[in-house]
């Protein structure tokens, strides 16, 4: 095992042999480095001021990733590349070009964003050429401005390329060099790292991964640290040991097998929706809300599923697809067992799943849509982006040649202590009409499958009620062709395209 944990700040070597294994990469630049150009403003990864860029080597190629550093753990940087706005400027001191342009389009109010905006946009700049204002906009999304600034900075990013070209861009010049600085720093070794008397431990291989597992079955498993980053920085929780995922690029892949996708675990929530978008416009449309760019990138498939919220957006989805969870330990022999359940039977109860001792989640097996199947995903929050669901619905259904219903399945998160199917109100529609009266029976039948919470989200008739118009809202879309929503206009767009 390796007890040093390396990576590059901009194009400086960094070796650490000990720390807090959950201190925060944003703690640790402001603290310890005293690189304060990245600002703390939620230090739930809500706000964005502390955007920061994350190069990490992709089955070889370099892959820039804008990410929170409020909620990410330092050790989990192993390998990787880390920039911050201080690495922007010019050896003359002169502005990069996402700079210049936020000072050209007046983009800085207050200018405490300021430097999470900026790096967001060389993220996307990065990454794409010529973004269209939905690109940018989209990009933007996990960052917010106090000032209400938002029009020039969305004028910044159409005029960052006009100002340099991307191809003089120094971070995209400096590639070749800086992936063969990444590819030195990999290694099959465990990283087993100690600080004040707690454990990070970050496996390079699966046969690796699950001896850990079964050694140290109470151990916090780390995908994103999306969710698990708030109960250091909110709930004050001292975690030990933690496991982290992220080393393991056999867990990455995401592959099309015939009839069916399969999700490894620790496929971003980014990649996640470039590929679920080709089976539905809806839902390219659910992932496009889940959190924010820096969320999506850093928020992982078997994270979400293995956290257990009943508010997490992807299962219900998954659920009404049918799909199954591939889970896995370390068997007695020393070799690695697996078990495939439904992915619906995997939550027991509220912050419960059926995960035995040592078992973790590999991968998510999903169907892929037959040619006449209706789908419907709808998300019902206070904001439209970057917030938590009040209640998510997922419908799947399947007529025959007579337009009688003969397959159904209707999930719902945010509606019981689990993700979980609306059982009574699938019989009510099945083998009936797909028609009004039809869904008015299913609708009658919801408060059978669930009694709601009142709680900061909504309350438990809001949730039942919503409940029904969203099913009520997948009958217009489906047979009102002439009805004008963003989705049915995904949807016509799709068709035709």
């Amino acid at each position: 095992m390796r007890k040093t944990l390396r990576f590059l700040l901009g194009d400086e070597s960094v070796e650490i042999d000990g720390c807090d294994p959950t201190l925060t990469v944003l703690d640790w630049l402001r603290l310890e480095r005293r690189m304060t150009g990245s600002k703390e403003g939620c230090a739930e990864g809500d706000c964005g001021a502390c955007t920061v860029i994350i190069g990490r080597l992709d089955h070889g190629r370099l892959r820039y990733e804008a990410i929170n550093a409020c909620i990410r753990f330092l050790p989990t940087l192993d390998g990787c590349q880390l920039l911050t706005v201080e690495h922007l400027k010019a050896e003359d001191g002169s502005l990069h070009p996402v700079q210049q342009a936020m000072v050209e389009c007046h983009g800085s109010q207050c200018g405490f964003c300021t430097p999470g905006f900026v790096m967001s946009l060389l993220a996307l700049r990065l990454n794409e050429a010529s973004p269209s204002i939905g690109r940018i906009e989209d990009a933007l999304a996990g960052n917010l401005c106090r000032c209400t600034g938002y029009e020039p900075i969305i004028a910044a990013g159409r005029r960052m390329d006009a100002i340099a070209p991307r191809e003089a861009e120094p971070l995209r010049i400096g590639r070749e060099a800086t992936t063969a600085k990444l590819a030195a720093l990999q290694d099959d070794e465990t990283l087993a790292f100690e600080g004040e008397g707690r454990r990070f431990y970050a496996p390079a291989t699966l046969p690796a991964l699950a001896e850990l597992a079964a050694a140290y079955p109470q151990a916090t498993l780390v995908a994103g640290a999306t969710d698990v980053g708030l109960w250091v920085t909110k709930a004050m929780r001292r975690l030990d040991p933690v496991i982290y995922l992220g080393r393991l690029d056999e867990l990455r892949g995401i592959d099309d097998e015939g009839d069916h996708l399969r999700f490894g675990a620790m496929a971003t929530l980014a990649d996640v929706r470039s590929a679920l978008a080709i089976l539905s416009p809806q839902l390219d449309e659910l992932m496009r809300r889940f959190g924010g760019e820096q969320v999506r990138n850093a928020g992982t498939i078997g994270g979400n599923i293995a956290n257990g919220s009943p508010i997490g957006d992807l299962p219900p989805a998954l659920i009404a697809l049918d799909a199954t969870l591939l889970l896995a330990r370390l068997a007695a022999r020393g070799e690695i067992e697996r078990r495939a359940i439904p992915l619906e039977s995997f939550f027991l109860d509220y912050r419960k799943q059926d995960r035995r001792p040592g078992e973790f989640v590999e991968a998510v097996l999903l169907p892929k849509l037959p040619p006449d199947a209706l789908l419907h995903v709808s998300k019902v929050s206070k904001r439209f982006d970057e917030d938590i669901s009040a209640v998510c619905g997922a419908f799947r259904l399947r007529c025959d040649a007579k337009g009688i219903v003969n397959e159904v399945r209707l999930a719902y998160g945010g509606m019981a202590g689990i993700p979980k199917r609306a059982k009574a109100a699938e019989a009510a529609l099945l083998g009936r009409p797909w028609d009004e009266q039809g869904v008015a029976a299913a609708i009658a039948a919801l408060p059978r499958d669930f009694t709601p919470l009142d709680d900061m989200r909504a309350s438990a008739h809001y949730r039942l009620k919503i409940a029904g118009n969203l099913l009520r809202r997948f009958l217009i879309e489906t047979t009102e062709r002439q009805t004008q929503t963003r989705i049915a206009g995904l949807l016509a767009e799709a068709t035709h395209g």
